[in-house]
């Protein structure tokens, strides 16, 4: 990464915007700013809306196939530009070069031609068969549309994959996007809105608004539905707004999600998977793994497996390149004090600090692979999301004590359950309260996206990916034909005499009356 800093890309809405005031964009691994991008007022957005709305009709009149090949030429321009991508990503983010292939650069490359290939088969029209008798011999549809213009907030922590990654249905359902990313991680997002351009969309179809919280609440009063990513505080803010705009509004929020591990689990893949999974991208991971419950017969020999593949990890180096360290920064400087005051609290409640716990001096957001052990569910460690490298661990008596303390959390994203016994997991992981579930893995169905992402409880509200992932992203249009048998005057109609109401009552009575037998 250079440590001169450059010229920013610019949104659409920029040029109109000289004089805006500028937002620093500070690399976390190191403290440089990289790069400056305007704080977009709301004129500014309402402009963009504008331009939005302009070209939105077109882009929806190219149809599935015309949208497709654009999005398929994104794709292959990811391919073609990986380098710069993961780059791109490392430099405003902290994250190591791995982390950044792997679920940023990764899930762009997959996700543009999924829903090339999808959209289509997802959005067709249904031909509907109806048990009503009023409705024989009639044709009954429902129909997608697209909304129009949706906005899209993104959170910090993946910046192509769920800020870029969200609006990529929503264009292949025909809408315009407006794109908020996170003032903190706003570089990948003007990328990918070139690179756009470069495979064709028209202009005004994809455009990113870069700014802080007044650019996002500007965002919400002037589109059609909004895809909103990041915290459950925010996620409540953002549902209000929404719901006084009267507009739909998809929400990811946060997660606590637990890992419970069964006495007979393969505990070199349990700890494998608890280790990468709760320090991948630095812990800053809605679905990542923030808190295990393990069956006592084997807590000592996971939490030794554990212990021991914490300690190799290497951190607090700049991500200079591919190999050079493996957990990096943390991207939101206020997460930094969360990691820390959750591990103090824990150390303080009785807590034993198994690895890390101790941050480095010097520059950068960095914080040490940390295991807790010893933990129970009134330290905030358990309780509360952390979004940081730590993995506390709690022994529990059997498999309905994990179960209990797994759901005993406002959270549920996502979670986890390992034992050799694939129907007792399966069993187990019905359960459990989270929107997805893994036996013997961690996050991989996010990977699937023909699956749906969601969360239950405070966790979220609609999902992203399968088909109710661009669904939210369209109106739906029921029509009616009547094209045979169509009598001049039905019996129910004017005038009443009577006769209309006994027939009506009659068949209601023959259809609905008679009952059924068990």
């Amino acid at each position: 990464m250079s440590t001169q800093e450059t010229e920013a890309p610019t949104t659409s809405a920029a040029p109109e915007a000289p004089d805006a005031p500028q937002i620093a964009v500070v690399d976390p691994a190191s403290g440089r700013v990289i790069q400056h991008v305007p704080d977009l007022d709301a004129e500014a957005v309402r402009r963009a809306a504008e331009r939005g709305r302009a070209v939105q009709p077109a882009w929806a009149a190219l149809g599935f196939e015309g949208r497709a090949r654009i999005l398929r030429r994104a794709q292959k321009w990811v391919v073609d530009h990986r380098e710069e991508i993961i780059r791109t990503v490392v430099s405003e983010t902290g994250k190591v070069w791995e982390d950044a292939q792997l679920a940023d650069y990764g899930y762009g490359a997959a996700a543009f031609g999924f829903w090339a290939d999808n959209a289509e088969k997802y959005l067709a029209e249904e031909r509907v068969k109806s048990a009503s008798p009023m409705s024989k011999g009639k044709k009954l549809l429902i129909r997608y549309e697209p909304l129009g213009l949706v906005g899209v907030i993104g959170p910090w922590n993946y910046p192509l994959a769920n800020s870029v990654g969200d609006a990529i249905p929503a264009l292949a359902a025909g809408n315009s996007v407006l794109l908020k990313p996170s003032e903190e991680t706003p570089l990948t997002s003007l990328l990918m809105e070139r690179a756009l351009l470069e495979c064709g969309m028209p202009e005004g179809v994809f455009q990113v608004v870069t700014g802080r919280g007044q650019t996002g609440a500007a965002l919400i009063d002037v589109v059609d539905m909004i895809m909103f990513t990041g915290s459950t505080r925010t996620g409540k803010l953002v549902a209000k707004a929404a719901a006084e705009a009267l507009i739909p509004c998809s929400l990811e929020l946060g997660g606590k999600d637990a890992m419970v591990v069964l006495a007979d689990a393969d505990l070199d893949r349990a700890a494998n998977q608890a280790v990468f999974y709760s320090m991948f991208n630095a812990g800053q991971t809605c679905v990542s793994v923030e808190r295990v419950y393990v069956e006592a017969p084997v807590y000592d020999a996971f939490v030794a497996k554990v212990v021991e593949k914490a300690r190799t990890l290497r951190s607090g180096v700049e991500p200079s390149g591919p190999g050079a360290t493996d957990v990096g920064a943390l991207t939101f400087p206020p997460q930094l004090e969360t990691v820390r005051r959750h591990v103090d609290q824990a150390r303080e409640a009785g807590a034993t600090i198994a690895v890390g716990g101790n941050p480095p001096e010097g520059p950068g957001l960095f914080y040490p692979p940390t295991v807790l052990t010893n933990v129970d569910h009134s330290m905030e460690a358990m309780t509360e999301e952390t979004f940081g490298p730590t993995l506390p661990i709690m022994k529990v008596a059997d498999v309905e004590e994990a179960i209990k303390m797994a759901n005993d959390s406002p959270y549920g994203l996502m979670a986890s359950v390992f034992t050799k016994d694939a129907e007792k997991g399966e069993a187990v992981a019905r359960r459990l309260e989270a929107g997805m579930v893994h036996v013997n893995a961690v996050l991989m169905g996010y990977l699937s996206l023909e699956l749906p992402m969601g969360g239950w409880k405070t966790s979220g509200v609609g999902a992203r990916h399968g088909v109710g992932g661009i669904r939210k992203y369209t109106k739906t249009q029921s029509i009616v034909v009547s094209s045979r048998m169509n009598l001049k005057r039905e019996p129910y109609e004017y005038p009443y005499t009577g006769t209309g109401y006994k027939l009506v009552g009659a068949l209601n009575k023959f259809l609905y009356g008679r009952g059924r037998r068990d």
